[in-house]
């Protein structure tokens, strides 16, 4: 299932300048000033953006040289853009998110707004060439959110005809949009008036629980792709189904309804009186897409199946919930799929983007894909057959679960790289800034089961560690290709959860409600004996019982599985209660990209900053203020030869993690 939740800032501002003046009296921190200069902006390539990931595989890699570790200390920031789509907080709470990456087609960059506006930017100006708000009823909507927009060019169009050149975007209310790159206009021969309804054939949805929140596939003629289905709402919640349309009219060319093999779903009726074409319940792809136009393949990260908790009830619908699988791009038929995780009732879905790598095989290169998770593990997989590149182990974990529930006797886990979140938590392991706080986390530790990552759900409560945040989330990889390198963040963020007797439900969430202690998530799991609430697992003070750092940036050596540096990613500059930036490494949404010069440009961390470092070493050079949480992944590109080299990061936050809302598009670049 989408797993699109975040980290709650941390409470317990009230004793923010306190708790700064005893942690400057236990660590000394600095803020180094620099100069301003001018650096030479030297010759080297050009390159675009034209893709969510940089290229179709997924990689966010960049041949670009301008910006390298000698220089990259003077970038400034050289033009803003405000999309004016923010909201603070509609009638469930919960405002805007701007995760969104522009794309570079040109000299314009392309981007979308939380609320399903299309945008056109000149890209080495900023200045607005028009919008296109596709008019969302996001009444009653959870998630406001649009992460990006596809761009296609027509070969059998003339140039500068309407539409030879095409934007798509999905919307929030389930519709894939076409507009004429140039002008932003409807493109009128694609479905109705320049869109298709990706609601048919869904049955009942809610508001918001069936949406597009990710930028579609673009792979030859074809459009691919999933959608997001809300979390832990019901059993019978719309069905994962992944379809393929014509780039140019719209038409279904085929859909993949993620059924076991040999199982086949007969249209019907539901209750509302709506058709149902696609088996509801089944895993969805919420996240991004990649292809692989020479073998003709796509790849689709697949999310959990309905509800993440309990899934007594599935009935071998989680087939493929949790996995890679790998689609034929003719027919929309499975090739090959790798599941990561057996029997997910822990939300440990698959939310990255794949990324496409050679793999340096002893009798050459081998087409291989990395696939990120929210446990923290990265498996490497043959692209073509989906074989383990190094093992794969499938280690005895608990299974005495709640009255009903069979659980998997044992997981999966990738012997290389080794997971990059730790899988032990005790007691011992408390933190806290002072003894009274990690005292308390000590005791709610102490109180809660936890037998590593797959522990029992339960109705006394237990600790998800990694939790339901990630490990990795929906901002992927970077692939150095140069260098072998694979460059990643996760969060270490534990969870605390518990599923609750359905019949004690209603009773349990009004005696909380009276105590004033009601987590951010009540969730109902509709047909299913139990209901759940999750939270942080925090202290009294808001701060995290598990030992930081709490976020990180890794680099992995792509031919030998092993770790080559890892460092904290971010500081508590931006996290209450603390009133200094301390180097502990924060809870991050977003990703890395990589140029050939050396560079790694990161946002992600719940401070609000840009940051570059060091590819080889994981130095950080060189850090830009942003104006709002940058839960985003950047772009960078050079329009040419006379040109700057640019990295573009949206600055909007993350309603669900708490960060600094905005609606700002920064670009930095050299000074003239």
């Amino acid at each position: 299932m989408a797993s699109e939740t975040g980290v709650p800032r941390s409470r317990g501002q009230a004793r923010q300048g306190l708790i700064g003046l005893l942690l400057l009296g236990l660590i000394g921190a600095g803020t180094a000033c620099q100069e301003s200069a001018v650096a030479v902006l030297e010759p080297g390539p050009t390159s675009d953006w034209p893709h969510y990931g940089g290229d179709v595989g997924g990689t966010r890699y960049s041949p670009l040289t301008q910006l390298d570790p000698a220089n990259v200390e003077h970038l400034e920031v050289a033009w803003t853009y405000h999309t004016g789509d923010v909201l603070a907080s509609n009638e469930l709470g919960l405002g805007t998110s701007f995760q969104n990456t522009p794309i570079l087609v040109g000299d314009t960059l392309y981007l979308c707004s939380p609320r399903n506006k299309a945008i056109a930017l000149n890209a080495e100006t900023g200045e607005e060439r028009w919008v296109f708000d596709a008019e969302v009823d996001t009444k009653g909507v959870m998630l406001l959110l649009c992460r990006g927009v596809s761009y296609w060019r027509d070969p059998q169009a003339s140039p500068g005809s309407l539409c030879a050149e095409r934007i798509f975007m999905g919307t929030l209310d389930a519709r894939m949009i076409a507009l004429d790159a140039a002008t932003g206009r409807p493109c009128p021969e694609f479905g109705e008036g320049g869109e298709i309804d990706l609601s048919q054939g869904i049955g009942h949805r809610y508001p918001g629980e069936y949406a597009v929140t990710s930028p579609p596939l673009i792979l030859g003629d074809l459009l691919v792709t999933g959608a997001m289905v809300l979390d832990n709402v019901r059993v019978d919640a719309p069905g994962g189904v992944v379809r393929a349309y014509g780039l140019r009219t719209g038409e279904l060319r085929w859909s993949w309804d993620p059924l076991p093999p040999g199982r086949e779903y007969v249209e019907g009726i539901d209750a509302s009186g709506e058709t149902v074409r696609y088996q509801r319940g089944t895993t969805n792809s919420w996240s991004i897409l990649s292809g692989d136009a020479e073998r003709g393949l796509v790849y689709v990260p697949t999310g959990n199946t309905a509800p993440d908790y309990f899934g007594a009830q599935r009935d071998g619908l989680d087939y493929y919930s949790s996995s890679i699988v790998a689609l034929s791009l003719e027919s929309g038929e499975p090739v090959w799929n790798f599941q990561t995780v057996h029997h997910d009732v822990w939300d440990y879905d698959v939310p990255a983007q794949p990324a496409l790598f050679d793999f340096p095989g002893p009798s050459g290169p081998i087409p291989a894909v990395a696939q990120s998770t929210k446990l923290g593990h990265v498996f490497l997989l043959n692209r073509e057959n989906g074989q383990p590149l190094f093992p794969v182990e499938e280690r005895s974990v608990p299974r005495d679960g709640v009255k009903g529930e069979t659980l998997f006797p044992t997981q999966p886990f990738p012997t290389r790289p080794a997971s990059l979140h730790p899988n032990r938590l005790t007691s011992e392991d408390a933190w806290g800034i002072t003894p009274l706080d990690r005292w308390d986390c000590r005791r709610k530790i102490e109180s809660l089961r936890y037998e590593g990552p797959f522990t029992p759900p339960s109705v006394e409560g237990w600790i998800g560690y990694p939790s339901y945040f990630g490990g990795g989330n929906w901002g992927s990889m970077a692939v150095d290709r140069g260098r072998g390198l694979l460059i990643t963040n996760t969060s270490r963020m534990a969870s605390v959860l518990r599923l609750i007797p359905r019949e004690k439900f209603l009773e349990t969430m009004k005696a909380a409600a009276e105590k004033g202690e009601v987590p951010p998530l009540w969730e109902p799991q509709e047909g299913t004996p139990y209901a759940m609430t999750r939270d942080f697992l925090v202290s009294f003070l808001g701060l995290p019982c598990s030992p930081p750092p709490w976020g990180t940036l890794v680099a992995i050596d792509l031919a030998t599985g092993e770790l080559r540096w890892e460092v904290p990613l971010g500081t508590t500059e931006d996290l209450a209660p603390f009133s200094i930036g301390l180097p502990l490494g924060v809870p991050n949404q977003g990703g890395p990209i990589v140029t050939a010069s050396g560079l790694v440009f990161i946002a992600a961390a719940m401070d609000d900053y840009l940051r570059a470092f060091d590819v080889l070493s994981g130095e950080e050079l060189w850090r830009g203020r942003l104006p709002a949480g940058g839960q985003a992944t950047p772009l960078t590109y050079r329009v040419g030869p006379e040109s700057k080299q640019f990295v573009v990061v949206a600055a909007g936050g993350h309603a669900l993690m708490g960060t600094t809302s905005g609606d700002a598009v920064v670009a930095f670049a050299l000074p003239d």
